[in-house]
């Protein structure tokens, strides 16, 4: 039997990356699955953001293992679009028993050029989605009196840190959201929790504006430049953390392993974490 026999799980940016990763393996351990992620670019985001098909391989990849799979093309910036997804999955699925808020996008600028269209294009998907998931699936895990909630953070919502304070601040309100919906849905078996990653090997951190930032002495710099700098952040000098290594927390969050876990963040840093305070 698997950790998630009888559970669907309902994932937002699902379509590659973490939110993959997160799919295969509660799909692996006997849960349906529902993807939620929105192909195209948006003004302010230099990397390329998922495409359809990337979404529709994700998809296949679930069905794969003989597992249910709804795979929705949508923007989790409007909560009638995540709201509608939720109700898909409840009347086709039966229920929803796990959310993982995993939608994020980061930009790369300096406080004082920060744009205004950058500062809310990050805090629209990173912290607004991630609160329009919660709330859309919420009164339904409520009635049930189950459910598992988990959004993506980061360890920089734990610190602060140049050219990215519109990241930054998402990421520092995702966990003060998840303790705040943790208090309030205690008592109806639901839990809260949230996951902060360091860098992971994904888009975010493999693009040209990053590797610039962290090499602005080298003209066109590439990963084999940029690696070494990014592994100099971490103790353990590991230069990311592959997507199974959150995937493995935020599968024991969203597990009945955690059911007396809620409000809680768990980091997984490399070892970051360790040099700040308790």
């Amino acid at each position: 039997m698997g950790r998630f026999d009888g559970k669907v799980a309902f994932i937002t940016g699902g379509a590659r990356g973490q939110g993959r990763s997160h799919a295969l393996t509660l799909a692996k351990e006997g849960a349906d699955i529902v993807l939620f992620d929105v192909p195209g670019p948006t003004p302010t985001i230099s990397y390329p953001l998922a495409s359809a098909e990337e979404l529709k391989q994700t998809e296949a990849d679930v069905t794969a293992l003989g597992r249910r799979c709804i795979a929705v093309e949508g923007d989790v910036r409007s909560f009638e679009t995540v709201s509608d997804a939720v109700q898909r999955a409840i009347d086709e699925l039966g229920h929803v028993d796990i959310m993982l808020a995993n939608a994020g996008v980061a930009t790369y600028d300096r406080a004082m050029v920060l744009g205004q269209e950058a500062w809310h294009e990050v805090i629209d998907i990173n912290l607004h989605g991630v609160w329009n998931a919660i709330r859309a699936v919420l009164p339904h895990m409520v009635e049930r009196r189950y459910g598992r909630i988990v959004a993506t953070s980061s360890t920089m919502g734990r610190m602060g840190g140049a050219t990215c304070a519109n990241y930054a601040a998402s990421k520092w309100a995702v966990i003060g959201l998840v303790k705040s919906v943790a208090l309030d849905a205690a008592e109806f078996g639901v839990t809260a929790n949230a996951v902060c990653p360091g860098t992971v090997n994904t888009p975010l951190i493999h693009n040209q504006e990053g590797y610039d930032l962290f090499c602005p002495d080298i003209e066109n710099p590439t990963w084999e430049d940029a690696g070494p700098r990014f592994a100099a952040l971490n103790p353990m000098r590991v230069p990311h953390l592959e997507c199974q290594d959150v995937t493995n927390v935020v599968a024991f969050l969203a597990s009945d392993d955690a059911r007396y876990v809620t409000g809680a963040a768990y980091d997984v840093s490399a070892g970051k974490s360790a040099n700040w305070n308790a």
